[in-house]
């Protein structure tokens, strides 16, 4: 994981900017429905008069008002009113001077009462009588001798109503007063309207710009952090040796890297999305509806849609492990059989190997079906909860505006967050049901990372002894791979002196290919040590062992590419002289000039668009052209006929003096001139020495040698 959170690191700055833009994109999504409540409720319902303080006032009005006020009260009104000449408009007025936020709500909250009763008077919602006085003149004239107590105590009794009507109701008055002095209240209306939409479609583009932007830092994190990532998992599987590759198989190690580090790539996406984006919304759209008397059904909607998360992840949490070990199976089968097609056509089992590939591909299908099935219930189950959610709403907010305690505008906005929080909440469940899968490729993808390799290069390491270049020694060497109960090689020990040859032969499984596999350090010896230049290997860099050194493996492995960089694989830069030499001495050179491009062919994945031969010419021909100064020959010149063998060999001993070359053969003829056999049976040295001396010492070599060379007569 620590790995993996590295990689993350890298891109720390850009993915606070991605959150920073997604908070900006919440905030401006939670602003809209506002928004559309004030265009519903003071542009239309109101006339666009946003506050309870009326911007013109008639004298009679003003002195109305002044009649209900307490002696604070009336203080504040006469500082901030001033008697104007009635101008564009019918009488003398009263016009609002400029205040600050402080004043304008000390003066709403005083003129708010006052105006609603005064509104209630007008229109005869509430009898004159009923406040104790005969005529609306005496009671005027009366409400100038009362003290402040009282005149508080009555505004309370009889306007008593929640503060949403008692606003309402005042705004109604300042309306119907606007349209006694001829004030252009259409006008007003609709500038509110125009000024309130135009803000809603900066916000809106904000909004979009922000996302544009926001999507696109994310996917380049994702794209970028998966790029990162698979060269993190190729770069550590370079350094695997065979028992790791044992432990994760190839087909595993293909889906890991590709399959499964799409799911993180997709999870991170998300998360840097989805998972920052949907709990702003969520928490923000809450805290908007708080306090609302509908608040009741967003409670019980969450508590449900967290009881119906918390199902569906009980559900799909321990089948995301087996989905990717199918797809691993999935993958092993499908190497198997294209890889084998040759031998699976030869002995006429397509069907057989169609029924193992289709069973692994079914239970892949299945599993998938009941995984897309359980998560598709989830969308159509959401939208219910949300239809539900909305019809609740109207129901009892129908009632509530009916009662005057609701206004519309209030109502449209409270539906518009409770989808945010529902949706909020869809986001949240359907990142629940990725999580599992994506902590499954994580845990998967932690394992590669985690994985040390049992061949380590030390932190100190010993340089090579110039004056021994391509020394060999075996002291004792023992080797079992891992989990094996027995030995494979057993009490090793031979010198190999600089830029002689040394063959190694026997029966097949004797352990001649694990024997010089040791020297590259591909596998660590049991017990004893190697010795290169003087050195013990497990001392040395791997980097400075190994480039003294020129593969040939049994089988030749070219990559996708040309002829050229084929060869050139271990040069950093190869010049043309090195290149004809490397072709000539190879024998390749003869098969390339017949080629149209030369050494520009094409080579595809594998070298499948050559032969066999042709394969094993061009890896003999990189080993060569990497100039080393120990050949190691992995029983290389099988693919060659006799004739190119011999012609190969001998042009390696012509041209590659100075350099020790080592050579596991099957064939006689071809190591029969070497300076040193080394015959091996069952992992142990039988005999060593030369042809001749073998012959009349060794009796498995006699019986090879004897073998091979009837059979060649």
């Amino acid at each position: 994981m620590h790995s993996i959170g590295k990689i993350i690191k890298k891109y720390f700055f850009v993915i606070i900017l991605v959150i920073t833009l997604i908070a900006i994109q919440a905030n401006c999504e939670l602003a809209l429905p506002s928004y559309t409540s004030n265009i519903v409720n003071v542009g239309i319902q109101q006339s666009g008069i946003e506050k309870a303080i009326p911007e013109y006032l008639s004298v009679t009005i003003y002195n109305k008002i002044k009649a209900f006020l307490t002696t604070d009260n009336k203080n504040l009104m006469e500082q901030n009113y001033l008697l104007t000449a009635k101008g564009d408009l019918k009488e003398d007025y009263y016009k609002l001077k400029e205040i600050d936020e402080k004043t304008e709500e000390d003066l709403e909250k005083a003129l708010i009462q006052p105006l609603a009763i005064i509104y209630y008077l007008e229109n005869g919602a509430i009898d004159v009588k009923t406040l104790g006085f005969s005529s609306l003149s005496e009671m005027y004239s009366a409400l100038s001798y009362l003290d402040d107590a009282t005149k508080t105590k009555m505004l309370n009794e009889k306007i008593g109503e929640e503060e949403s009507l008692l606003k309402q109701v005042s705004l109604n008055m300042i309306k119907m007063e606007y349209d006694a002095l001829g004030v252009n209240v259409n006008n007003m209306q609709m500038d509110y309207i125009i000024t309130t939409g135009l803000k809603m479609l900066a916000i809106a583009l904000l909004a979009a710009i922000v996302t544009i932007v926001a999507s696109f830092f994310s996917s380049r994190i994702g794209a970028f952090f998966a790029r990162d990532l698979r060269k993190k998992i190729a770069e550590q599987v370079m350094t695997y040796s065979h028992k790791e590759f044992e432990e994760i198989s190839t087909a595993s190690l293909i889906t890991r890297t590709t399959n499964d580090v799409t799911q993180i790539q997709n999870l991170l996406v998300m998360s840097l999305r989805m998972l920052v984006f949907a709990p702003i919304m969520g928490i923000g759209a809450i805290i908007k509806v708080h306090g609302n008397s509908l608040s009741w059904i967003i409670v019980s909607i969450v508590l449900l849609i967290i009881l119906l998360v918390i199902v569906v992840f009980s559900f799909v949490t321990p089948k995301f492990k087996i989905v990717q070990k199918l797809i691993d199976k999935l993958n092993l089968i499908s190497r198997e059989f294209i890889t084998g097609i040759p031998v699976i056509r030869a002995f006429s089992n397509e069907k057989y190997e169609e029924k193992k590939f289709d069973e692994a591909n079914t239970n892949l299908m299945r599993l998938s079906l009941f995984l897309n099935k359980i998560t598709s219930v989830l969308m159509p189950l959401m939208n219910l909860i949300m239809n539900v959610a909305c019809i609740l709403i109207i129901w009892y907010g129908a009632k509530r505006i009916d009662f005057g305690t609701l206004q519309v505008g209030d109502l449209i906005a409270f539906i518009t967050y409770t989808i945010h929080i529902i949706m909020s909440f869809l986001v949240l469940s359907m990142f629940s049901i990725m999580l599992p899968r994506g902590i499954v490729s994580l845990k998967r993808i932690a394992e590669v990372l985690n994985k040390e390799s049992v061949i380590q290069e030390k932190k100190q390491t010993i340089p090579f002894v110039k004056d021994l270049k391509g020394t060999i020694e075996f002291k004792n060497v023992f080797f079992r791979y891992a989990d094996a109960k027995e030995n494979v090689l057993e009490n090793i020990s031979f010198k190999v002196e600089a830029g002689s040859t040394v063959a190694f032969i026997g029966s097949t499984g004797s352990g001649k290919s694990t024997l010089i596999n040791l020297i590259p350090r591909f596998s660590d010896v049991t017990y004893g040590e190697i010795l290169v230049d003087g050195v013990n290997i497990k001392d040395a860099s791997l980097s400075d062992l190994r480039a003294r050194i020129g593969y040939v493996p049994q089988k030749g492995i070219l990559f996708s590419g040309t002829i050229k960089s084929n060869i050139a694989l271990g040069v950093k830069k190869i010049s043309q002289e090195d290149l004809e030499m490397a072709m000539d001495i190879s024998c390749a050179k003869e098969f390339i000039k017949t080629k149209e491009k030369g050494v520009d062919s094409p080579i595809s994945q594998g070298g499948t668009n050559v032969s066999g031969g042709q394969r094993q010419r061009l890896a003999i021909a990189r080993a060569i052209a990497k100039k080393p100064e120990i050949y190691i020959f992995d029983d290389s010149f099988s693919a060659l006929d006799y004739k190119t063998d011999a012609r190969v060999r001998k042009l390696l001993n012509k041209h590659t003096k100075g350099s020790t070359k080592l050579i596991v053969a099957q064939r006689v003829s071809t190591i029969m001139n070497a300076d040193k056999i080394i015959v091996l049976d069952e992992g142990k040295i039988v005999d060593m020495g030369t042809h001749d001396e073998l012959l009349k010492t060794c009796k498995i070599y006699q019986e090879i040698a004897h073998s091979q060379l009837k059979e060649v007569a």
